[in-house]
């Protein structure tokens, strides 16, 4: 029988090879899962047996301390935060997980002893494609922090079986490979079968009387798909407790037809099962066509229902009905995405539970909580009536009662019958629509933006009517990041200098960074900042090289603009400016510039032809200035395919200076210029988003700021504004256009980028001709500042010392003290490790 300690768990020779840290019994399990669960011995393992058994080696010790928490959770009946979001991009879980678990030196010695790379295994992981952009990787970092932070919570969303899509580049011009990221397994979830719920879709609805003479509606769906759940366990840094990540994924109710298979339909036999398992095939289906944005619809309902069934069944395991599940969980929606959850869940409890209406509509805006992520009308979905009751025809019934409810109070506030129109649920302006964020505000006790600027124009724009019925639901929370994973494990080399000068509790507290301003004037330490920068920029620089076969001077001005492809991000500014540059070194041999390096990286959705054009512009300046023997190594540009999250942790450490640039008023908050200030990229950029309080923070001197504001913005779109004039009186602007329009970047093809350049002169809705002087002005006082090694060094610290309010851990505390209203459950690790120098996996 084999050897157990006195908390049951096994032993081998005296060692506890099931949950034990040290670097013996780490090594012991992961020949262990090497042996038993992948079924693999040394000379014939490969290197993915080799990850997948350390990541089961590591999954052992998430779990010993997930089940530790789930009991404690359960016993204390601790509010419970749940997270509903359509995307959580995590990254690759296993260096986070290490650096959480406090176990990265013991894990790499363990591989070293058995003649493995930590590195190599690190780098064989397949980034989860649950996710595309800021929303994603917003919401994986609040999940970081939830749990460190020590907070009940689960995060709700969908198991996609395929990500968005992979990147290529042929030719300049952007294609989309699927991501099979679920090809070799995924070691770190777990199958729950027995947690499934039905989710109805279609059909019709009839009323009847129960049998207490109360009016009910009885939905009869066309057809039912099951929603099958997978966990992950997302652990806390150097805390006991670990949350859950909870996706579901599709299945068919009767997966396989027998009848029609023996009578030779072998098609007919799996057709629920392929239409079912459609649901969660694809993060973010095309949805130009009905067919897409019916999926999308079906897409969200789907992980809306799932993650609100299961939060009933875990609310009735302890408690006798559903009247109080107010009390027991705070629901925040990320984004419209999940906003058909106030028709569902008043569904759920009238419908299914029999609850009266007026106390469940009490439950349900008491539970939800919004939080809106744009101001651009494209993304503030829009359902067409036909499809939605097509696809949720109960829902519609309740949209509409809750819609005759709420204008009758609009109604008697305010007799003016334009703001009634402007207040509907139901946009009725030509075709029929239902207003998902309307839905969002009003079954919502609390409404949130995400940047002090985002909030104020939410508040006098696409909410304002709102504002004015009810301003005390609206607050400001500023989007944070987490510093463990975009520094500690993005950055080690930075962090592990951080952490030798003012100790380790800035991973914890981010506020600390500010102990590093009186180092900014230290000569020894300015010096030791700047060799890491540099040791940085070479690693980039080779990945670049493996890349794209371009080779670039790790002593340029890191010059770097990654970000989903939109022209309101205004890439093509940043290009048109590489234009001028350019034009300008050919012409001028005595201008003083470079030398520079210009680095782009980002995807566009998949049917958005502008958004492809500047990709393939970008490449085609890229061919011509890359290749000019007279501009040599003064400017180089590139482009790295197939931006993700572990390509972020190459490229955040090395940037000099932080491109956001975005129009003003446009940007939310952006995550991204947070996560390169925190790793020593001074910022050019417009007073736009979160931009306009990093500024206040670092500094006005510490940040190259330029362009309009989101008033004057306005004030343009609204007046007399003609970028013809300005092509007309500016000759840079001129001469910039007409190179890019003569073919020089096209191979004398002078229609390539024709459409591209029609936008900007004939309206310009991005103002990209408005900033293109002040831009230039910008750069050129940019260049000049990095001329100055030691002031640049200097201002680099000062802009990371002074980062420390854009933390994750702050934006959370924020949501727990002033909408959620939760406390931490404090679980103390039995294996805590003792403390160390952090700074991540190798």
């Amino acid at each position: 029988m084999p050897k157990t300690n006195p908390e049951g768990q096994f032993l081998s020779d005296g060692v506890d090879v099931r949950t034990g840290n040290s670097m013996e019994a780490l090594k012991r399990a992961f020949v262990d899962n090497l042996f038993f669960v992948q079924g693999k011995f040394f000379p014939v393992a490969t290197l993915n047996d080799y990850y997948m058994a350390l990541a089961y080696t590591v999954r052992d010790r998430l779990l010993a301390r997930w089940i530790e928490t789930s009991m404690q959770y359960l016993t204390s009946r601790a509010r419970t935060v749940c997270y509903l979001s359509a995307e959580f991009l995590l990254g690759p879980h296993l260096g986070n997980n290490l650096l959480n678990l406090g176990i990265c030196d013991e894990v790499e010695e363990a591989m070293d002893s058995l003649g493995l790379s930590l590195r190599e295994l690190l780098e064989q992981e397949e980034e989860p494609g649950l996710g595309n952009g800021g929303l994603g990787r917003l919401a994986a970092c609040y999940l970081d922090s939830l749990a460190t932070l020590q907070i009940p919570a689960i995060g709700y969303g969908i198991r996609y079986e395929f990500g968005i899509f992979d990147q290529a580049v042929r030719d300049g011009w952007q294609q989309e490979i699927t991501d099979k990221w679920l090809r070799l397994g995924n070691p770190w979830e777990i199958a729950r079968p027995e947690i499934a719920f039905d989710v109805k879709l279609g059909g019709r609805t009839e009323s009847y009387h129960d049998a207490s003479g109360r009016y009910r509606v009885r939905w009869t769906p066309e057809r039912i798909v099951k929603g099958v759940a997978y966990d992950t366990p997302i652990i806390g840094y150097r805390v006991g407790n670990a949350n859950l990540l909870r996706l579901f994924t599709a299945k068919a109710t009767e997966a396989f037809e027998l009848e029609a298979f023996n009578v030779g339909d072998y098609y007919r036999s799996v057709e629920a099962k392929v239409r079912s398992e459609n649901i969660t095939k694809v993060l973010y289906p095309n949805d130009e066509p009905a067919a897409g944005r019916e999926l999308r619809l079906q897409q969200q309902y789907f992980f809306v229902t799932c993650a609100l069934q299961d939060m009933i069944r875990i609310h009735l395991q302890s408690a006798g009905s559903v009247g109080d599940f107010d009390r027991k969980f705070a629901v925040q929606l990320n984004d419209t995405h999940p906003a058909i959850a106030v028709a569902e869940l008043m569904r759920l409890l009238v419908d299914e539970h029999g609850m009266d209406w007026e106390p469940a509509w009490k439950v349900t805006q008491n539970t939800l909580a919004y939080t809106n992520h744009t101001l651009l009308p494209e993304a503030l979905e829009k359902w067409p009536l036909t499809a939605f009751a097509r696809v949720l025809p109960r829902h519609l019934e309740i949209i509409y009662e809750l819609n005759h409810r709420f204008l009758q109070q609009v109604r008697r506030r305010y007799p003016d019958e334009d703001r009634v129109r402007r207040l509907s649920l139901i946009d009725e302006s030509g075709e029929r629509y239902v207003r998902m964020a309307h839905l969002a505000a009003l079954g919502s006790h609390s409404i949130n933006g995400v940047a002090r600027l985002h909030t104020e124009l939410l508040t006098r724009s696409v909410m304002s009517d709102f504002f004015d019925l009810w301003p005390e639901r609206f607050s400001n929370k500023t989007n944070g990041v987490t510093p463990r994973r975009f520094m500690a494990l993005a950055n080690p080399r930075l962090s592990r200098l951080i952490t030798s000068a003012i100790g380790e509790n800035w991973l914890r507290d981010l506020d600390e960074l500010e102990r590093l301003e009186p180092l900014a004037d230290d000569t020894s330490f300015r010096d030791a900042w700047r060799l890491v920068k540099q040791e940085n920029k070479a690693d980039l620089a080779k990945e670049i090289h493996r890349r794209t076969g371009v080779d670039v001077d790790p002593s340029s001005l890191f010059d770097v603009q990654v970000k989903r492809i939109h022209e309101y991000k205004r890439q093509q500014l940043n290009a048109l400016h590489v234009v001028a540059l350019f034009r300008r070194l050919q012409q001028d041999p005595r201008f003083e510039a470079g030398p520079r390096t210009v680095i782009f990286a980002g995807k566009a959705a998949p049917g958005y032809f502008m958004a492809k054009l500047i990709i393939k512009l970008v490449h085609s300046i890229a061919a011509v200035v890359n290749s000019d023997e007279r501009v040599g190594q003064r400017l180089k540009v590139v482009f790295l395919p197939d931006y993700n999250v572990k390509l972020s942790h190459r490229i955040f450490p090395a940037a000099d200076l932080s491109e956001q640039i975005s129009t003003a008023g446009m940007e939310a908050s952006g995550t991204g210029n947070m996560k390169f200030a925190l790793n020593g990229a001074l910022t050019i950029g417009t007073l736009d988003g979160a931009n306009v309080e990093i500024r206040e923070a670092v500094g006005p001197e510490n940040f190259f700021l330029f362009g309009s504001t989101a008033e004057e913005v306005a004030a343009r779109r609204t007046g007399s504004y003609r970028p013809r004039d300005l092509y007309d009186e500016d000759h840079r602007l001129r001469e910039t256009i007409d190179l890019v329009a003569s073919g020089r970047f096209s191979d004398g093809d002078r229609s390539l980028f024709r459409p591209l350049l029609d936008s900007l002169l004939d309206g310009d809705h991005y103002m990209v001709l408005a900033d293109f002087s002040a831009y230039i002005r910008c750069q050129e006082d940019a260049e000049r500042a990095y001329r100055d090694v030691e002031s640049w060094t200097r201002r680099s610290i000062l802009n990371v010392a002074r980062m420390g309010r854009f933390s994750s851990d702050r934006a959370i505390r924020e949501y727990c003290d002033e909408i959620w209203k939760v406390s931490p459950v404090p679980i103390q690790p039995a294996d805590a490790p003792a403390p160390s120098v952090p700074g991540g996996p190798p």
